[in-house]
């Protein structure tokens, strides 16, 4: 079954050594990527509270803006998706509720 991806039609962007709005938003995107693990990582070691929601904030935020910049790049093209096949997405779901069962708890 051929389908079609889902996107938005490309900004173009001129290829040339300096670097671009693409390149800007792509690095924008990498950074915040990388900031959420850096937090991520610092959550599950802290052990002063008010530093917990401190940092917890920020990564929430971090989360926030990290999630604005992907849709500004999906609204300008460049993303695109592509759609799950039905039988694929029927057939993960099988796979994985049977592991229902292995869960110490129930």
């Amino acid at each position: 079954m051929n389908q079609q991806k889902i996107k938005n039609p490309e900004l173009q962007v001129p290829k040339t050594p300096q670097m671009s709005e693409r390149d800007f938003i792509n690095d924008q995107l990498a950074t915040e990527k990388y900031m959420s693990n850096a937090y991520t990582v610092a959550l599950n070691e802290l052990s002063h509270d008010q530093l917990y929601q401190d940092i917890s904030t920020i990564y929430n935020e971090t989360q926030n803006c990290q999630r604005d910049i992907y849709t500004i790049m999906f609204k300008k093209g460049f993303y695109a998706l592509e759609p799950a096949e039905q039988q694929k997405l029927s057939e993960a779901y099988q796979q994985f509720s049977g592991y229902q069962s292995q869960f110490p708890y129930q």
